[in-house]
């Protein structure tokens, strides 16, 4: 059988096949950046900015800058409505929080609006870890930072559960 040519309004395709989760960032920009968003990660990442307990009544809906300018701008909140006095006063730690996250002095201000924030499905609880096999878990108590700790205790239960020598990629010859 014989390929047949692409007509001449068809453009042949090319580059790699992609993941949808490598197109949705792409995709998003110019939306977010319509609304005021430069970088959207503070939309998706709002409850690891300033913690599940404002999150759940707050939500940012805009990032404005003075013309120009990429920094000292005014962040403005959707806020539940009777906790809109209690962020009020915990703002100057909500504008740390994003100037942390951003890096830089990006946010001066905090403005707030009482509407409806929309809340993120509740996740389903994760499965209890398999415990840590003793002659490992002896090692890790001599560990004194929590969180390496708790890292190291999930490597040595992966390591435990492996049944067969892990295979690193294929030698071309």
């Amino acid at each position: 059988m014989r390929r047949q040519a692409p007509k001449h309004d068809e453009t042949p395709r090319g580059g790699r096949p992609r993941a949808v989760a490598e197109l949705v960032p792409q995709a998003g920009r110019a939306s977010f950046r319509r609304f005021g968003f430069v970088q959207h990660a503070i939309v998706s990442r709002w409850a690891e900015i300033v913690g599940q307990r404002y999150a759940g009544v707050s939500a940012p809906e805009s990032i404005r800058f003075p013309a120009g300018k990429k920094s000292n701008g005014t962040l403005s909140l959707t806020v539940v409505g009777a906790h809109a006095p209690m962020l009020q006063h915990v703002a100057p730690e909500i504008v740390e929080r994003v100037n942390r996250f951003f890096g830089y002095q990006a946010i001066d201000r905090v403005v707030m609006r009482q509407g409806t924030v929309l809340r993120a499905p509740a996740r389903a609880a994760a499965p209890a870890p398999e415990p840590v096999p003793v002659e490992l878990g002896e090692s890790l108590r001599a560990v004194g930072d929590p969180e390496l700790r708790a890292v190291l205790e999930s490597l040595a239960r992966g390591i435990s559960a492996t049944t067969s020598i892990p295979v690193l990629g294929r030698v071309k010859a």
